[in-house]
């Protein structure tokens, strides 16, 4: 069964290359918002399995890491990462209620395939 992942705050050609990652790696199907408001509104209508946060949002500049400290405190939540090549913004998700992420620059990477095939297929996301 495939899997659905949100993307949030992403550029078309960013979510273009996670898409193609997604569904090769993962059997993913990606869907996208632009922003937080876009998100909410995406997460009340259909179950996702994940969703990826990039680390400042491109349609209005806003922190991804306060987006994902919001939403992780929203119940039901799936799983949430961030995306930044950044190690203090990836401390700062975590420390906020995220997985560790990856980098955009890793995005083609086994390990960052592995990461998103352990996020999506994991026991661990069953309780949220």
């Amino acid at each position: 069964m495939k899997s659905h992942v949100l993307s949030i705050g992403q550029c078309t050609p960013d979510d273009a290359g996670l898409a193609r990652v997604l569904a090769t790696e993962a059997d993913a199907h990606l869907d996208r918002a632009r922003s937080g408001e876009d998100a909410r509104a995406l997460l009340a209508e259909k179950k996702y399995e994940l969703v990826l946060v990039n680390r400042i949002l491109d349609a209005d500049g806003s922190s991804g890491v306060e987006l994902i400290a919001a939403l992780a405190r929203e119940a039901h939540m799936p799983p949430l990462m961030l995306v930044s090549d950044y190690a203090e913004a990836q401390a700062q998700a975590v420390a906020n209620g995220a997985r560790m992420g990856f980098g955009k620059s890793t995005l083609h990477t086994p390990e960052v395939g592995q990461l998103l095939r352990q996020a999506l297929h994991s026991d661990a996301r069953a309780g949220t």
